[in-house]
């Protein structure tokens, strides 16, 4: 079976809900209480003005550090805490991804091949915002620091999940092509450095050297759920397809299967990283 995830219409920034609206609502009603405007209730909390107007109009879903903040500016006796759980959105993802980020938390093991551009669960954010400002249509400072936020979220899977295996390749030429300058791209290749010395968590990379292998026909991203079962998932410019079908999925692992033997042993990929954060060829 395959599912399409299609439906994104706004470079990525996910609908309003009535959980949205509602919590919106209940900050308001607090910084009302508290004789704040929002111009003043902004700096306070530490977002924008914009952000903070989103957030209470339900455009916005809450990045975490705005609930605790507005909870205690506001001294809302636990009513903004309480109101964040019940939302019933993702931030900043797409649409078309949503389903799969919900297989992901649940994931005991996720691999991905990647050759546009690094994952966003490794990104750094000089690399994620760099990423961001070449979007298609452009997007505003908010849309941006909705889907950093996003990425900052999704991101704790590799650190509230010590016993899920993390595979990834990623192409050199990710790293060649200096995304935000040479400074991010060293922050970048350090922090995935740094990852690798996670025993659950295994980087390799695919040489340029390596003219043809078996991934080719594109990035792909498998998963294993707790009831072992795989899925896989691939994805377009403007949708995504998961997919639970034996062959299909038996045909995604044996791809990715053989591009482990293609591409660089970890060793070697930590390595040929090291180097390149010396700028060496």
């Amino acid at each position: 079976m395959t599912y399409d995830t299609d439906g994104a219409e706004n470079g990525g920034e996910p609908e309003s809900t009535d959980s949205l609206k509602a919590f919106g609502e209940v900050v308001k009603a607090f910084r009302k209480r508290a004789g704040l405007t929002q111009e003043q209730f902004a700096p306070l909390v530490r977002y924008s003005l914009p952000t903070v107007a989103s957030v209470e109009q339900g455009r916005r879903f809450p990045p975490g550090p705005f609930v605790e903040r507005s909870e205690d500016v506001l001294d809302a006796f636990g009513a903004i805490k309480g109101a964040a759980k019940h939302l019933a959105r993702k931030p900043g993802l797409a649409k078309w991804f949503r389903q799969w980020a919900e297989f992901e938390r649940r994931a005991i093991t996720l691999y991905t091949y990647e050759c546009r551009v690094v994952p966003g669960l490794l990104q750094t954010e000089k690399y994620s915002k760099a990423l961001h400002s070449e979007h298609l249509p452009p997007l505003s400072d908010e849309q941006i620091e909705s889907q950093q936020d996003a990425r900052t979220e999704r991101q704790q899977l590799l650190q509230e999940r010590p016993n899920t295996t993390f595979g990834f390749i990623l192409e050199e030429h990710l790293f060649r092509r200096g995304l935000g300058g040479s400074e991010a791209t060293e922050e970048l290749l350090a922090h995935l450095v740094k990852l690798v010395q996670r025993r659950n968590i295994t980087i390799q990379i695919m040489p340029l050297a390596q003219g043809e292998h078996a991934g080719l026909h594109g990035s792909l991203h498998l998963l294993e759920t707790p009831d072992n079962r795989w899925l896989g998932y691939v994805e377009g410019q403007e949708s995504g397809l998961i997919f639970t079908d034996l062959k299909v999925v038996s045909t995604l692992k044996l791809r990715y299967a053989r591009m482990t033997s293609q591409a660089l042993t970890a060793k070697d990929s930590l390595s040929l990283m090291q180097r390149m954060m010396r700028g060496e060829t």
